[in-house]
C-alpha cells in the first residue's frame, strides 16, 4: 500500500501526458537495427504472415514492434496473438498490444480487453486498453466499458474517459454511457486530455433528445466557462449547439441567462482564444426564441480581426439567417476592407442567398465584375462560389469551367459551383439537359477535378432522377483513363458511383498500390535522426516542424525525398478549414494532385495535437504528397492518417495561414 501510495502522483502524470507530439524522444533511430527495418517491411507489404512469429519473439522490442506494425496492418488474424500480448510482463508491449487491438477493432477481442480493464494495475496501460475495449465495442457490448464503477479512482476515471469517447468516435451512444460521460466530467482532478476526451465524445454525438440534453447541459455549461484548457472549451461550445437544437423549443431554457444560448454567444464574443470563439460562433443556434442573441454575437465576430472567425461569421449568416437584406450583407462585405478576400467573398454569397428577386441582379452583376478584376485563382473560385446562389448564373459559370486557359483550380471551383446552381428550386426544368452535357463534358475532359465533380453529381438522384446508359459508359470510359496510383482518389469517385447506379451487391474495392510499387528507402530513413527539424518557409512565416521516423518511416522517407527535389517549393496551402487545418503540397493546388506513388498507412502510437502534421488521404493506403497541419486537438482522425511530423516552432504562422498563402521552400535544419 505504501509502495503504490509514493507512485500515486507519477501514476496520475503518466495518464495525464501519454501520447504527448514526442514519444520518440530520448530514443535512437529504431531502423538501425536489422529486425526492426525487418519487421517495417513486412508492415509495409502488409506480409501478415511474416509478421506473426515476432508476436512470440524473446526479445520484448520485437513483440513490441510486432504488436505496433499490426496497428497499421490492421489484420484481423493477429486478434489472438495481440489478446496473449496484453499479459505480456512488458508494460511496453501490452501497450502496443491494446493499441493494435483497437486499430482493428475486431468485437471478438472485446471480452479480453474488459478482462484487462478490469484487472490491470497500471495506470497507462489501463487507458491504452479501455481505448481499445472503445473501439471495439458494438452497440450490444457498450454496457462492458462501464462493468465496475470507476468514479473514486481518478486514474480509472481518465481510463474510462477515453474508451467512452472512442465508442462515440464510432457513433455508439445510449442514454446510460451519456449519463456515465457527464459522470466522468464531473469528477474532481481530471486530467484536460481526459476531460477533452469525454466532451469530443459529447460534442459527437448525434441525435440528442430533450433528456439526454438535460442530463448533460449543466456540467458543459460550467466547462464551458471554467475550464482553462481551450480545446475543452471549444469541444464543449460544439456539444452545446447540438443541446441548444435539442431544448430551444422550451421557453424557460430559451430565456435563463444560463442557458445553452447565452452561453455560447459569451462565447462567441468574448473568450480569449479564437478558437473557442470559432466553434461557438458555428454552435449558434437559429430558433426564433433565440435567434436575436446570436445574430448580436454573428455580426461582432464579423468584425473580429482573425480572418477564420469573421469567416465563420458569414458562413453562420449564409446558412441561418432570416429576413437579412441582401443588400446589407452585401454592405458588410465592401466595408470591411480589412476583411480577407474569402471573407467578403462568402458574405457576398450570403448576400445573393438572402437577397429579394429584384435585389439579386445587381448583386450577380457586382460579382461577377469583382470576378474579372481578382488576379488570383483562388480569389476567383471564391467569387464563383458565391455566383452558385444564383441559377441564373448557369452559362456564366459553365463557361468558366471549360475555359480553354482556364487555371484547373478555376476549373474546379466553376464546375464544382454548378451542382448547387442546378439543385436550385428555381433552376429551369428546360435547363436540365443543358446541366448533363456540362457533366459528360467534365467526364471527357480527363481532368481529375471535374471527373470527380461529375461522378458525384451523377451518382445524386435529385441532380439525375433517372442516368441514361451514356451515362454510366462516360463513367466507365472516364474512369479508364485514369492514371493509377496517382488518381486514385478520382477512380474511387467514379466508382462509388458506378456501385450506386449499377446497384452493385457490395463497394468494389479500391487498386491499392502495393508496397512493390514505392518500397520504403531505408537508406533515407536510417539518414533522419530523432530531432530532426524540418524548415518550412511560407508567405506568413517560418514553421518549424519536428519529423518522426519511428512512427512513419515511410511517409518521413518519402518527405524528405521530395524536399531534396524540391518538389514542394512554390506549391500552394489550398484547403484551410477554421479550427481544424491547413492543407498544402498538391502541384495542381487544388487539393486533387498527387506524387507518381502512393504510400501505405503508418498509423503509429501518436494522437493528433495542435501542430501535429499528417498526410491527407483518400482511404488506407493511398497517402502521397499531400499534408495537413492541425489547428487544434482532433481525437477523432487519432489512427486513420499517419502523424509523421510535429510543429515544433512558429505555431503563431500556422494560425495565420489561409487558401492561396504560398510554401515558399523547404529545407532540412542541418
Amino acid at each position: 500500500m505504501l509502495r503504490s501510495l509514493r507512485l500515486w502522483p507519477l501514476l496520475l502524470l503518466l495518464v495525464a501526458c501519454a501520447r504527448t507530439p514526442r514519444p520518440s524522444a530520448d530514443l535512437a533511430n529504431k531502423y538501425h537495427d536489422a529486425t526492426i527495418r525487418q519487421i517495417g517491411t513486412a508492415q509495409d507489404e502488409r506480409n501478415t504472415a511474416a509478421l506473426l512469429p515476432f508476436l512470440t519473439n524473446i526479445n520484448p522490442v520485437y513483440r513490441r514492434e510486432a504488436a505496433l506494425a499490426f496497428a497499421s496492418v490492421q489484420a484481423p488474424a493477429a486478434v489472438p496473438g495481440l489478446i496473449t500480448l496484453l499479459r505480456d510482463y512488458d508494460a511496453d508491449v501490452q501497450r502496443a498490444a491494446a493499441y493494435a487491438l483497437g486499430q482493428i477493432g475486431d468485437s471478438t477481442a472485446v471480452d479480453s480487453l474488459q478482462v484487462r480493464v478490469l484487472k490491470e494495475t497500471d495506470g497507462l496501460v489501463r487507458r491504452y486498453v479501455h481505448e481499445a475495449l472503445g473501439r471495439t465495442v458494438t452497440r450490444r457490448s457498450l454496457p462492458e466499458l462501464w462493468r465496475t464503477e470507476t468514479l473514486d479512482d481518478t486514474a480509472r476515471v481518465a481510463a474510462l474517459a477515453w474508451g467512452l469517447s472512442r465508442a462515440a468516435l464510432r457513433g455508439l451512444r445510449s442514454p446510460e454511457s451519456i449519463r456515465r460521460t457527464v459522470l466522468v466530467l464531473n469528477s474532481t482532478k481530471l486530467p484536460a486530455r481526459s476531460r477533452l476526451a469525454a466532451v469530443v465524445g459529447l460534442a459527437r454525438t448525434r441525435g440528442y433528445d430533450a433528456d439526454l440534453a438535460k442530463m448533460a447541459e449543466a456540467t458543459l455549461l460550467r466547462l464551458a466557462v471554467k475550464d482553462r484548457a481551450y480545446a475543452v472549451r471549444a469541444a464543449t461550445a460544439t456539444a452545446l449547439g447540438k443541446i441548444a437544437a435539442a431544448t430551444s423549443p422550451a421557453p424557460e431554457v430559451a430565456t435563463s441567462s444560463v442557458s445553452p444560448a447565452t452561453v455560447l454567444a459569451r462565447l462567441a464574443t468574448k473568450d480569449p482564444d479564437y478558437r473557442v470563439r470559432i466553434s461557438a460562433v458555428r454552435a449558434l443556434p437559429f430558433g426564433a426564441e433565440t435567434y436575436s442573441t446570436s445574430r448580436t454575437a454573428v455580426f461582432y465576430a464579423l468584425r473580429h480581426d482573425r480572418a477564420p472567425v469573421a469567416l465563420t461569421a458569414a458562413e453562420w449568416l449564409l446558412a441561418h439567417a432570416k429576413g437579412e437584406s441582401g443588400a446589407a450583407l452585401a454592405a458588410l462585405a465592401d466595408g470591411n476592407k480589412q476583411a480577407s478576400p474569402r471573407v467578403r467573398a462568402a458574405l457576398l454569397r450570403a448576400a445573393v442567398h438572402h437577397a429579394s428577386p429584384a435585389a439579386r441582379p445587381s448583386l450577380v452583376e457586382t460579382i461577377k465584375k469583382r470576378y474579372r478584376a481578382v488576379a488570383t485563382v483562388y480569389e476567383k473560385g471564391f467569387l464563383l462560389e458565391a455566383l452558385s446562389e444564383d441559377p441564373t448564373t448557369f452559362d456564366f459559370v459553365r463557361t468558366e469551367a471549360f475555359a480553354a486557359a482556364q487555371s484547373p483550380v478555376v476549373a474546379g471551383y466553376a464546375l464544382a459551383a454548378l451542382l448547387p446552381i442546378r439543385r436550385h428550386p428555381a433552376f429551369p426544368p428546360a435547363r436540365h439537359a443543358d446541366f448533363a452535357a456540362a457533366m459528360r463534358q467534365a467526364l471527357a475532359s480527363g481532368d481529375v477535378a471535374q471527373i470527380s465533380t461529375a461522378a458525384e453529381a451523377l451518382a445524386d438522384p435529385k441532380l439525375y432522377p433517372a442516368t441514361q446508359p451514356a451515362d454510366l459508359a462516360a463513367l466507365h470510359q472516364a474512369q479508364a483513363k485514369l492514371q493509377l496510383p496517382r488518381e486514385i482518389e478520382a477512380w474511387q469517385g467514379i466508382q462509388q458511383a458506378l456501385d450506386k447506379l449499377e446497384k452493385a451487391a457490395k463497394p468494389t474495392p479500391s487498386p491499392i498500390a502495393t508496397a512493390q510499387q514505392h518500397p520504403i528507402d531505408w537508406v533515407v530513413v536510417q539518414s533522419v535522426p530523432l530531432g530532426q527539424q524540418v524548415q518550412l518557409r511560407t508567405t506568413r512565416g517560418i514553421i518549424l516542424l519536428e519529423l518522426k521516423p519511428n512512427e512513419a518511416p515511410g511517409a518521413v522517407a518519402s518527405f524528405v525525398t521530395l524536399i531534396g527535389q524540391h518538389f514542394y517549393d512554390s506549391l500552394y496551402f489550398h484547403r484551410v478549414v477554421p479550427n481544424f487545418v491547413a492543407q498544402g503540397g498538391d502541384p495542381r493546388g487544388d487539393g486533387n494532385g498527387s506524387a507518381p506513388y502512393n504510400l501505405r498507412s503508418e498509423f503509429g502510437d501518436l494522437c493528433y495535437e495542435e501542430g501535429s502534421v499528417g498526410l491527407a488521404s483518400a482511404g488506407k493506403d493511398t497517402e502521397s504528397c499531400q499534408f495537413f497541419i492541425t489547428h487544434t486537438p482532433t481525437p477523432h482522425l487519432d489512427g486513420r492518417y499517419p502523424i509523421f511530423a510535429q510543429v515544433m516552432g512558429g505555431m503563431d504562422v500556422l494560425h495565420k495561414l489561409e487558401i492561396g498563402d504560398r510554401i515558399l521552400g523547404v529545407e532540412l535544419v542541418k
